[in-house]
């Protein structure tokens, strides 16, 4: 796997590096040595798949509070999204700001979201899926959400919203006085 970078710390786009032959392909997802030589010490107790039959499909913002916060990792399967994080670990140099990253199923990049950070995405592809890895269990009590189209974020989402949950749609707007988590 090659882990690059992305501008907000801690945060990474993950390349697979697959072999093919005549059988088709292979690729390694996760390796714990690997995913060491990044700082990820934390396991993975939870795995959830989603799937978006529409294009223009916006799920998020969404975020664990303390001391619920997970570490995610995202990989399209099938389709395409465009997958957005914010940063809302409140001693960042990178406070509220945002990475957008295309995943799909022919680049095959996965992308690794420490804590502290809100992630959502945009279906750019009919009946796209994504695959997620969490290194905490879902609490309901603990969920955040931060409105897809807040100002203060200023987010360009690449298609018009076709679907998105009403939950999604009346996440808060950020305040002036949003202190982070």
């Amino acid at each position: 796997m090659k882990f690059t970078a992305l501008p907000l710390a801690g945060a990474y786009s993950v390349e697979l590096n697959f072999l093919q032959d005549e059988r088709g392909g292979f690729a390694r997802t996760f390796c714990k040595k690997e995913f060491e030589a990044i700082g990820h010490l934390k396991e993975f107790v939870q795995l959830n798949q989603s799937w978006n039959t529409k294009k223009g499909t916006l799920r998020g913002l969404h975020f664990q509070i303390p001391p619920f916060q997970e570490i995610k990792l995202i990989r399209c399967i099938k389709g395409a999204v465009m997958d957005v994080i914010v940063d809302l670990r409140k001693d960042s140099p990178s406070f509220l700001q945002h990475v957008m990253l295309e995943l799909s199923e022919e680049n095959k990049k996965m992308i690794y979201v420490p804590e502290g950070f809100a992630h959502g995405f945009q279906s750019i592809k009919d009946n796209s899926e994504l695959v997620y890895h969490h290194t905490e269990f879902y609490v309901p009590n603990a969920e955040g959400g931060i409105r897809y189209n807040d100002p203060a974020l200023k987010i360009n989402w690449p298609l018009p919203i076709e679907v998105i949950s009403e939950r999604d749609k009346n996440h808060p707007l950020l305040t002036n006085d949003y202190k982070g988590i």
